[in-house]
């Protein structure tokens, strides 16, 4: 029987799998990528008595792959926190879905391990941006501030690393990063024991610095859109960059897009909590897809960057369900 670990290549994916790992030991085929690579499952040559443990995948892109692994006689294991759209039911199939606001794929697998290595869950939910989730956690823990402060930077390091079109767009490969973080038992030894904590920092620093210096490029009422230049880096820092920009004005929607090589756009948004619309919701009419206050477009035509900012300012200024305009 072969295993396989398949997940996500950003901060919520790689330490979903490490705490599951220190958990239960065990050797495994790795499968990821980049971010936006999120159609995993199809790479898995799984066969009948074969094990996969999926995490923090999209269930939508996934769900014909995991029908054929179901199909061929193979369990699967899937973790995740997106919209999941319609879940297969077959006796092969163990599912923890929670798309909740404050919920990421970490934060399902601490739940599963009752705590057993809750930083790791907290370095996770800081990377996705869920700054009050791992504030609680951390709490429960004790950590003082300054370990707060490198639990966060760490997380949001590691999720920095993920965005890219491809991996030579990043830092590291997320699988080499899993396998450098993969020997400590806690997020403190790896930061001072391993170098790619500090050359990450270093370089997602400098990203941001030029990410900075690029003015919106569309304003309307509760968004802005910026449009990054065509450059490895402006595809590194992307992701972060939003996340930047949402945690520096919490009342407004922000939308970065970067140029592909093919000439469409990667676009990643961010919407307030408190947002009329899901941001899920904003971007499927655009081939997206992702969850309550983040979401992203893989390939969005050029053209229709104008018509994605016009959906999103008519979203925003829609009224909240339930409620009704006089």
């Amino acid at each position: 029987m072969t295993h396989f670990d398949v997940f996500n290549g950003d901060a919520d994916g790689i330490c979903a799998l490490h705490q599951l790992r220190l958990a239960q030991p065990l050797d495994s085929v790795l499968v990821t990528g980049v971010k936006r690579d999120n159609a995993l499952l199809a790479r898995v040559p799984a066969r009948a008595g074969d094990r996969v443990t999926a995490l923090d995948l999209a269930l939508p892109g996934n769900r014909d792959a995991l029908r054929e692994l179901l199909a061929r006689g193979v369990a699967v294991q899937y973790v995740d926190h997106h919209e999941p759209g319609d879940i297969p039911s077959h006796p092969l199939l163990t599912v923890l879905i929670d798309t909740a606001a404050e919920v990421c794929t970490s934060i399902l697998v601490d739940r599963l391990l009752g705590g057993a290595h809750r930083p790791w869950a907290v370095v996770a939910a800081f990377g996705d941006n869920m700054p009050q989730p791992a504030q609680r956690l951390a709490a429960q823990l004790g950590v003082d501030a300054p370990r707060l402060a490198r639990l966060r930077e760490l997380g949001e390091c590691l999720n920095y690393n993920a965005y890219g079109i491809t991996e030579a767009d990043l830092v590291y490969p997320p699988v080499e990063l899993y396998r450098a973080l993969r020997g400590h038992a806690t997020p403190d030894t790896f930061i001072e024991r391993e170098p790619h904590f500090a050359t990450l920092a270093a370089s997602r620093r400098a990203d941001l610095d030029r990410a900075m210096a690029v003015d919106a490029s569309m304003r309307g009422e509760g968004f802005e859109l910026r449009v990054l230049p065509d450059a490895a880096w402006a595809r590194r820092v992307f992701g972060s960059f939003a996340n930047h920009l949402a945690n520096a004005q919490p009342a407004r929607a922000q939308a970065v897009a970067v140029p592909r090589p093919d000439g469409a756009m990667q676009l990643s948004l961010r919407l307030p909590g408190n947002a009329p619309v899901s941001a899920d919701s904003v971007v499927r009419p655009f081939g997206g897809g992702g969850r309550r206050t983040a979401a992203g477009i893989d390939a969005l035509p050029a053209t229709r960057l104008a018509e994605f900012a016009e959906a999103l300012e008519r979203s925003l200024s829609a009224p909240a369900p339930g409620r009704t305009t006089g």
